[in-house]
């Protein structure tokens, strides 16, 4: 342990962790420890002035613990078979700790009630995921949001955030050593980007479960998501892999470095990390059997009163009002559609339902869209920390991170929307004679426009945010910490190729010159100065060079989002009760964001057929203070082996007003091995600027009047809402671990869990306003604008707080080792939650979401997801069979769809890894994995899963080395 400093201890001889406890305390430590080690020992007293090193040698001479690592204040502690033989120079090296007993609050204190999982450096690594937010994915607790490999070609491309419990990313705090990052897709509205962090820098990822806007602020409704960075790094450290599936796509390769330096002395060091990732994404949606061309559509046997429903998901949809090449759906040639040579030809519509058509040839976005989006990343991050005196360090951070790619989004398609007439001078003869023959003066026509408006979306997204922190001690109890970050997105969207509304109707609308006879546009007609160009839609290929360039455009979004962060706090132990010491937490924290979204004209002027970029601006300042205290109560009473109560309180001051979260706590030590707690606590969220400043865009949208009992079309606004209120939450949460002395390097937890979130921030199609407008709630009435004759003009479907969310369930783990005689080791790790309620009451109906999990954009979760692994590992070999479990459930709860159940799935993956020595001071490993060992093919109409795997097996090779 470098570095060591000389403290005044005062530890009675007591059971191991309650002493570690204390030792973190005095030292102004933080420890890590696996509990099923020490559960049921007796440490040694330690009493007197020594080094910190000393007194945790003395303490931990009967525990059978050494030091792994420490990295600033946090101290990991292993057992001594699998501790790197050098850790002072190396990075931490696998310890193989499943449970990690660490704070869950500010506090420097382990025995805190607050549900908390922390992933090891470790266990980030296995199955050689593409980042760690990946491995953060496999965890139950969490849903799996916007990611590449399930964004298609969507606008989130390259971004990875987090979703606990299901709740929505923005009700996931997600921060970076305790200080929040900025940015992310569309400025974090989506999540913050957690893959902006290089993967080499991170050490450990703590996951906190609820309870926790008291301690850390706004958007912990469901949890904090804190990513620590490994300041012990020594050495360099490199790397690197290749991943292909066995499709031979989604192609990806990743390197990575890192190196770590003392100077100065040992006083300063210095660490540098970077990564760059290449991923080439994969398409078609139809490679994949059950991704691409699924569709629900009306069910061709349902009756009123067979038993069915009246939707079924069916393959192969296509659209069966358009062609690539254009086709004519009224008039005498109704059905037919243009070959590249102008001619026509009898369409090959399968069968039709609706506007869709199964079978046959009716086209689709998904013959050519992404199922898994490419994209290109680099991350570099530095830090640099100077021992100023004994008691005082100074940290300078420097993260920047830039993803990017420029790929085809989709087709761009008018269905059924085209209007021809008989003077159209692109028309060919032949079937001009056949309209005037039948009488016909224009026919409307359909056309999928892959030859000339297939959509690209150009994107980059930048990050970058520096860091100042100052963190001292006084006296042996009290520490303090202050810092202030300055963090800066950047985004840039080019969407291109998009249709311009007003252009494309003229240059559709042709007729041939009266003065020279060519195809001029029929405005220019009354208007000889129109730029307009004529378009010939009339087989695939046929549009020219200068109509395509008139009828398209490109959409631009430029957005510049800041972050300033800042706080101080303080923590220690001002006294000591007869049961154990007291220790309090005080603070204040102060943010300052602002974000200024720009577009370009035509998105503007809602100039396009698909897509219109808004512009935001607004900012927003945050005043905040906290507290928190823990308080043993009773200790050495059988039942009440060490009782403490812990509180916590916060006040959040912004342009909404003042609002409080709180926390109230307890745990309790009813014997050895044998711990429970229990919190209720109040959180808060309040609203994002993208929420409340995000620009109204206008659309036409076909309503169904239930006060009329009439159908027609409104103006519809939609956007953001600056009269938002803040999310409120009631967090409930009770647990017990138990690690049995007669059953050594076991332990079992189980934490229940009941969140209701008040005032829930979500979004209202038109239809659904004006019918619980109908219904009786008033509150959203003054949404709706009606006309003297009565008839709704305008519906503002602005962002709303109407919706109250519940979800309660439980979550489980199991953790159990056996040494084995070869000094290896075999262990069982396992992982589940159990969601009894999923629930959402708009203020008239309720929609159980429970076990809706086909698709992203459907709320819900599975009832019950597991995942174990089994592995074996010693100094060199590790070997692991990893499984996932997902219960059964319907693709979307919401719609009434025969075969809508999805069976229960179980996937297994397997890994290996070695490593050797390349000379005395070098240690290379290389490892393997495969991933989806079995290519379980992913339920019907799963183009945008979160929960299954549409990618199919996929192997990882790849190595890394440290010297």
């Amino acid at each position: 342990m470098a570095q060591s400093q000389t403290h005044a201890y005062n530890i009675p001889a007591q059971a191991a962790p309650e002493a570690l406890n204390r030792f973190a305390t005095q030292s102004g430590l933080r420890i890590l420890f696996p509990y099923e080690a020490v559960a049921g020992k007796r440490t040694r007293p330690v009493s007197g002035t020594m080094s910190e090193q000393a007194a945790l040698d003395q303490l931990l001479a009967d525990t059978g613990l050494v030091v792994v690592s420490r990295q600033g204040d946090v101290v990991t502690l292993g057992t001594p078979k699998f501790q790197d033989p050098a850790p002072s120079a190396q990075a931490p090296a696998s310890v193989g700790v499943d449970e990690v007993v660490v704070t869950a609050s500010r506090l420097n204190r382990a025995d805190v009630p607050t549900p908390l999982t922390v992933l090891s450096n470790e266990m980030l690594r296995e199955g050689a995921r593409p980042n760690f937010i990946a491995s953060l994915m496999d965890m139950p607790q969490f849903k799996a949001s916007w990611s590449p490999t399930i964004t298609g070609g969507s606008f989130a491309a390259g971004s990875f955030s987090v979703d606990l419990r299901g709740l929505g990313n923005a009700r996931s705090l997600v921060l970076v050593d305790g200080r929040r990052l900025a940015g992310g897709y569309s400025n974090g509205a989506a999540g913050i980007d957690l893959s902006v962090i290089p993967n080499v820098m991170v050490d450990r990822v703590d996951v906190v479960t609820g309870s926790a806007s008291a301690a850390w602020g706004s958007n912990a409704v469901a949890g904090v998501v804190n990513v620590v960075i490994d300041n012990k790094l020594e050495g360099i450290r490199v790397g690197g892999h290749y991943g292909i599936s066995s499709r031979d796509d989604v192609e990806e390769k990743q390197f990575e470095a890192a190196g770590g330096w003392r100077f100065a002395g040992g006083k300063g060091h210095l660490i540098v990390g970077g990564e760059y990732l290449d991923n080439d994404g994969g398409r078609p949606k139809t490679s994949r059997e059950n991704v691409g061309r699924w569709s629900a559509v009306p069910n061709p046997t349902f009756t009123a009163t067979n038993g069915q429903q009246p939707l079924i998901f069916a393959p192969d949809v296509g659209f069966a009002n358009a062609s690539l090449g254009g086709l004519i759906l009224s008039g005498v040639n109704s059905g037919r559609t243009f070959n590249p040579d102008g001619t026509l030809r009898a369409f090959d519509f399968g069968r039709v339902s609706g506007t869709s058509s199964i079978g046959g040839e009716g086209p689709s976005n998904d013959d050519y869209g992404y199922f898994s989006a490419p994209y290109t990343r680099y991350s570099v991050m530095g830090r640099a920390t100077y021992e100023l005196s004994d008691n005082l360090k100074l940290t300078a951070d420097l993260l920047h991170s830039r993803v990017h790619n420029d790929f085809g989004f989709l087709l761009d398609p008018n269905r059924g929307d085209i209007r021809i007439t008989v003077d159209n001078p692109f028309l060919p003869a032949a079937i001009r004679a056949q309209m005037v023959a039948a009488g016909e003066t224009a026919f409307t026509m359909g056309r999928a426009n892959r030859d000339y408006a297939f959509i690209e979306n150009d994107f980059s997204r930048k990050t970058t945010q520096g860091t100042l922190a100052l963190e001292g001690k006084v006296g042996e109890t009290w520490r303090w910490n202050a810092y202030y970050s300055h963090g800066q997105f950047n985004e840039r969207n080019d969407l291109g190729n998009l249709r311009i509304r007003a252009n494309f109707t003229n240059a559709a609308d042709a007729v041939r010159s009266p003065t020279t006879g060519q195809p001029i546009c029929r405005v220019a007609l009354t208007n000889p100065t129109t730029t307009c160009v004529p378009i010939n839609l009339f087989g695939e290929g046929a549009p020219s060079d200068a109509a395509r360039a008139y009828v398209l455009g490109t959409g631009q979004l430029r957005l510049q989002a800041d972050l300033d962060t800042g706080g101080f706090t303080v923590r220690g132990e001002p006294f000591e009760t007869w049961a154990g010491p007291v220790s309090i937490a005080l603070g204040a924290e102060a943010r300052r964001e602002e974000i200024d979204q720009k577009v370009g004209a035509l998105d503007l002027a809602n100039a396009f057929a698909f897509s219109n970029f808004a512009p935001i601006t607004g900012k927003n300042t945050t005043k905040e203070a906290f507290g928190e205290v823990l308080v043993p109560l009773v200790r050495d009473v059988p039942g009440l082996e060490l009782l403490s109560f812990n509180g916590a309180a916060r006040i959040t001051d912004d342009r909404l007003g003042s609002i409080w979260s709180w926390k109230l706590g307890f745990t309790n030590k009813v014997t050895d091995g044998v711990q429970v707690r229990f919190t209720h606590s109040r959180d808060i969220r309040s609203p994002n600027l993208v929420e409340l400043f995000s620009g109204q865009v206008l659309n036409l949208s076909q309503i169904s009047d239930p006060q009329t009992g009439t159908a027609y079309q409104v103006r519809a606004m939609t956007g953001g809402n600056p009269n938002l209120r803040p999310e409120t939450s009631k967090t409930t949460t009770a647990g017990v671990t138990l690690s049995p002395p007669q059953i050594p390097r076991l332990t079992v937890s189980a934490d229940y869990f009941d969140i209701e979130i008040d005032n829930a921030i979500s979004t209202i199609s038109p239809q659904v306003l004006i019918t619980l407008c109908s219904q009786g709630v008033q509150s959203l009435c003054s949404q709706i604008v009606r006309g003297p004759d009565g008839l709704i003009t305008t519906t503002s479907a602005t962002l709303l707080n109407f919706t109250r969310l519940t979800t309660s369930g439980l979550d489980l783990s199991l953790n159990y080792s056996i040494p084995l005689s070869n000094g290896g080791r075999l262990s069982l790790r396992s992982s589940g939650t159990w969601t009894h309620e999923y629930k959402s009451n708009n203020g008239i109906s309720t929609i159980d979401f429970l076990a809706s999990q086909g698709t992203i954009g459907s709320a819900g979760v599975p009832k019950v997801g597991v995942n174990s692994a089994i592995t074996y590992d010693d100094e060199r070999l590790r070997l692991s069979v990893r499984s996932r479990f997902i219960s059964a459930g319907k693709n979307n709860v919401t719609l009434a769809i025969q075969n809508n159940r999805i069976p229960a799935y179980m996937y297994f993956d397997l890994g290996a890894s070695y490593k050797f020595d390349v000379l005395e001071d070098r240690e290379v490993e290389v490892f393997a994995n495969v991933n989806n060992l079995f290519d379980k093919d992913p339920p019907v109409s799963s183009a945008f899963s979160p929960y299954y795997d549409i990618v199919g097996t996929y192997v990882v090779l790849g190595a890394r080395a440290r010297f």
